[in-house]
């Protein structure tokens, strides 16, 4: 008798289940040993059914139910293992003592851990709404001022965040997916259906990172150095969203957590590595070079070694790829910031420049000037003179392209008063180097614009020094007298090869090419 009535008792929850429920690490794994066809976990019934366990800390086929209902389709994860309950929302922040209220965050947080498939809209559509609603109290209870966060909540908070958010990115299948500017402009970007849910989660992760309720020494302990290189990784997702709020909680974690800083320029020092030189496919570069640009506007003076080995190590070769049109705009921010603070950093930039420096694609070609423009702005005329011979043939070389855009952002250079000043003061370098492209393009491009640029440009060298502007014209038009003679014998060495090759063909003969004549052949065309 006295059996039958303690039987009918309810049991008393184990210490165990009420930490997994309020978010607590120190419960037990769960295993076919200690749990016995069912058990009580919180307010839920834990239901094990007959399927094998496949080792020794799994709980696969493991399922939550409510008095007779059945189980519902909603993934939890519990100790890395996957349940299924009925998903109910719990009470607001406002309906319990304040006392309770970071209890009632565990709680929540671990509601939150509920991952949906949002591939199908109908399905769970009811938990969605109760999640997006726990989210929203979540974000506004960290943004508000309820005392410094404990331990647990921060510990819980970014578990919730990683289960939610880090996750395999699914690229858009695109044919022949060759990352080119005006292709990825084109193309739609791939908009994640969860984003509903995940902009919350960011929000969260944002609001919880900024909060000065979290503690930087406590949480540093769960914003680690693996969490922040899985929240790099989600830099990939091709959904714009993303990257955005990404870029934004990157760089809040870089300024709250100072003992991460090194670790978080070197991984994205990699990242860069990576792309340049492996795969040159990569959707977050821009936004991560806005952080850095952020970054190295911070860096104090003299510049530490390690920083100037990223400039010339990852910056400059980032001009390299393909999808440069991606990305320039930023690049040439981080850049220019370190020739700003460092000018003798500019010789080094400039020629780095050079060594990247397209070849067929005049579209990066003009990005280059425009970038050479910014940097030139900034640097001073010692470091100018020692890189301006092999700048100004490769300007030279511009200004000679056919095609018109390039010759005339070329051209906008002397537009820039501090690049005038310092083309004035070495001019007697600069001049020889590029007067004839100069003379060229003013009697023979064919864009009218380029003719009058060019001439604008041979007014001001013609003015501030008119001897050496008379020097180079007449250096140019004997050397194209030269160019006409040599020219001619050419033509005439031809045309007596031809005069002597029929005359044999005529007689029937073998046509012998007399050794001084090959001789002049030779020496005639340089060989």
């Amino acid at each position: 008798m006295i059996k039958q009535i303690l039987g009918r008792l309810p049991r008393k929850p184990s210490k165990s289940s009420e930490n997994r429920e309020f978010g607590g690490s120190s419960a037990p794994p769960l295993s076919s040993s200690n749990l016995r066809g069912s058990e009580i976990v919180g307010n839920h019934r834990l239901v094990f059914d007959s399927a094998p366990l496949s080792g020794p800390n799994s709980t696969s086929g493991l399922g939550y139910s409510h008095g007779s209902k059945p189980a519902q389709d909603v993934n939890h994860k519990l100790n890395g293992n996957s349940v299924t309950a009925p998903y109910e929302a719990l009470p607001g922040f406002k309906d319990v003592p304040s006392s309770e209220k970071q209890n009632l965050c565990l709680r929540k947080l671990n509601l939150c851990c509920a991952v949906f498939d949002f591939a199908d809209m109908t399905k769970n559509s009811k938990e969605k709404d109760i999640k997006r609603q726990t989210l929203l109290e979540l974000v506004d209870y960290v943004s508000s001022p309820n005392g410094k966060l404990s331990e647990t909540v921060m510990q819980e908070a970014v578990k919730m965040v990683s289960v939610n958010l880090f996750r395999s990115l699914t690229p858009q299948p695109r044919e022949n997916k060759v990352l080119q500017a005006f292709d990825l402009e084109e193309d739609e970007p791939l908009m994640d259906p969860a984003w509903p849910h995940l902009q919350i989660v960011y929000e969260f992760l944002l609001r919880f990172v900024a909060s000065p309720e979290t503690d930087a020494k406590l949480a540093k302990r769960y914003i680690d150095h693996s969490f922040v290189l899985k929240l790099l990784d989600l830099f990939d997702s091709e959904d714009p969203r993303e990257r955005e709020y990404l870029k934004t909680i990157l760089h809040r974690i870089y300024g709250k957590f100072m003992v991460h800083r090194p670790f978080i320029r070197k991984a994205i020092n990699n990242i860069f590595f990576h792309f340049i030189f492996e795969t040159e496919k990569h959707n977050g570069i821009a936004e991560l070079l806005e952080v850095l640009g952020s970054i190295i506007n911070g860096f104090a003076l003299p510049l530490k070694e390690e920083h100037k080995l990223f400039l010339v190590r990852a910056l400059i070769p980032l001009h390299k790829p393909k999808c440069l049109p991606m990305y320039h705009q930023q690049l040439s921010y981080c850049v220019t910031q370190f020739v700003e603070k460092d000018c003798k950093l500019a010789d080094s930039v400039i020629r780095g420049l050079l060594k990247y420096w397209p070849i067929t694609n005049s579209s990066k070609e003009v990005m280059f000037l425009s970038e050479l423009e910014e940097i030139l702005e900034a640097t001073q005329p010692a470091e100018f003179q020692r890189c301006m011979v092999p700048l100004f043939h490769q300007i030279a070389r511009c200004l000679s392209s056919s095609h018109f855009q390039v010759a005339e952002r070329a051209l906008y250079l002397w537009n820039n008063d501090h690049i005038e000043n310092l083309i004035r003061q070495n001019r007697r370098v600069i001049l020889p180097i590029i007067f004839p492209a100069l003379e060229k393009n003013g009697h023979n491009h064919w864009n009218q614009v380029v003719q009058s640029l060019t001439l604008n440009v041979r007014k001001i060298f013609s003015d501030i020094d008119p001897e050496l502007f008379n020097e180079c014209l007449n250096k140019f038009n004997e050397d194209e007298q030269k160019l006409e003679e040599i020219k001619m014998k050419h033509e005439a060495t031809w045309k007596r090869l031809e005069e002597i090759a029929v005359s044999k063909a005529a007689n029937g003969e073998a046509f012998l090419v007399p050794h001084n004549l090959a001789s002049r052949i030779m020496s005639t065309y340089g060989a």
